[in-house]
């Protein structure tokens, strides 16, 4: 079922030879600036005309009435209550221990700077209702957001036809567990527009959603466009394409296990990539034969199938585990796991990847729902320069510059040159005009 990509015998550079979906953010940035410019002019009636052509519902009003938000965790099953209640709280743990401390350098003496750590005021946390709901990722993005102080948390999700309009149920009630009352029946890309320019949300045009500083969550293709058309008007955690999963093994892997491992995030969507990277044809054989046993026995065998034959997904044959790491580094996966011996050694090699789950009790949907981790990572080779969300997401570092006039005097000369370098004889003015006067 998976293609294989043999690099066995060594090659300078792997990252294009490695499978990866084949997406064009571009073109769907060109397909979605008409529609976020009408959110931006016409606002509530723009947002409901895209809803109705996306999503076949024209919700009244596009916030969710509070009463409804209570009723949703009302109707939780006390199962995943305790589920979502105990994610919370493994969430909190560990996102708690991110939190930076303000910190003060006194450079000389008289001189000191002072790095604070201040939280965004406004957030827009999106949360994804296509082929899956995800109650999770309320978790994921509003645990580190009130961790870090935000002061203003929105939610938006795309509406239901099957709950009236209103966003799924589920998510509705992870939102009042947390105690989020501020959620907007809006999807796709729309939602993005509203949440970066502020519009109203009821026919009336008295009510409206402000605008937010910061975009956070996961989306489809259409999301990450509107992310990337925004960005500047609004800022955003990343550019999330189609979820992925690699994993690193060894002859000491099960296959049953690393099957299952592919299949659960061959399950998101039919773009979804699964890579098996290894230097056991042994157990690539064995994963298959998994596969083949596996898959038709899926709830969405269909979807899982198409996301394991296409061009994103694959096993690569390499010489050996110094190989796989190379590998491994190079394709930087969104959640990659370890399945070898000595896997923690190996684990603390890697440089590039959104998680690392470690052995083979660690698996990916682990780290989906209930390690503490944060499950909103980076996709498509992103993990190379940027990381998951974290508390770290949602603070700004601001300086705070403090020197007194001695301090000033003695380093002044220093400053002065190098603006006399840099052609720009008035910044060295505004240090010289204060000890105008004075005898050397």
């Amino acid at each position: 079922m998976l293609t294989r990509i043999d690099l066995r015998g060594g090659t300078p550079d792997p990252r294009r030879l490695l499978p990866r979906a084949q997406l064009d953010v571009s073109v769907a940035v060109e397909r979605i600036r008409p529609l976020v410019e009408a959110v931006r002019e016409h606002g509530y009636r723009a947002i409901r005309e895209a809803s109705e052509r996306f999503d076949g519902v024209s919700p009244e009003c596009l916030r969710v009435p509070v009463e409804a938000i209570r009723a949703a965790e009302g109707t939780l099953d006390p199962q995943v209550r305790a589920a979502l209640l105990e994610s919370i709280s493994r969430a909190r743990r560990v996102h708690a221990d991110q939190r930076r401390a303000d910190h003060t350098t006194q450079v000389v003496p008289g001189g000191t700077v002072t790095e604070r750590w201040v939280p965004v005021d406004r957030v827009g946390l999106y949360v994804p209702g296509g082929l899956a709901m995800y109650p999770s990722t309320v978790v994921m993005n509003v645990v580190p957001a009130q961790t870090a102080g935000v002061r203003s948390l929105v939610v938006v999700s795309p509406p239901q036809q099957d709950n009236g309009g209103l966003p799924d149920p589920r998510v509705l009630a992870a939102c009042a567990l947390l105690g989020v009352d501020e959620v907007y029946a809006v999807g796709g890309a729309q939602a993005v527009a509203m949440l970066a320019y502020g519009a109203a949300v009821d026919p009336d045009g008295v009510e409206r959603c402000a605008p937010v500083d910061l975009v956070t969550g996961p989306g489809n293709i259409w999301v990450t466009a509107a992310k990337r058309l925004l960005r500047g008007v609004v800022g955003i955690d990343a550019e999330a394409g189609p979820t992925e999963i690699a994993i690193l093994a060894d002859d000491t892997a099960d296959p049953a296990h690393v099957a299952a491992d592919l299949i659960s995030q061959a399950e998101h969507d039919p773009l979804a990539a699964s890579v098996l990277v290894t230097p056991s044809v042994a157990l690539a054989d064995a994963v298959d034969a998994e596969l083949a046993r596996q898959v038709p026995a899926a709830k969405h065998a269909e979807r899982i199938a198409t996301a394991l034959r296409g061009e994103q997904s694959g096993v690569v044959l390499v010489d050996d585990l110094e190989a796989g790491l190379r590998v491994v580094d190079a394709y930087a996966a969104e959640h990659l796991e370890i399945q070898t011996e000595h896997a923690r050694d190996w684990a603390m090699r890697v440089r590039n990847a959104g998680a690392i789950f470690v052995g083979a009790w660690s698996p990916v949907s682990l780290g989906d729902y209930c390690a503490g981790s944060n499950h909103v990572l980076p996709t498509g080779g992103c993990a190379r320069h940027s990381s998951g969300l974290s508390v770290q997401s949602f603070l700004r570092g601001i300086h705070l510059v403090e020197y007194t006039q001695d301090a000033l005097r003695e380093v002044a000369p220093h400053v002065v040159t190098l603006a006399g370098v840099e052609d720009l004889p008035a910044h060295g003015q505004a240090v010289s005009v204060r000890f105008a006067g004075e005898t050397s």
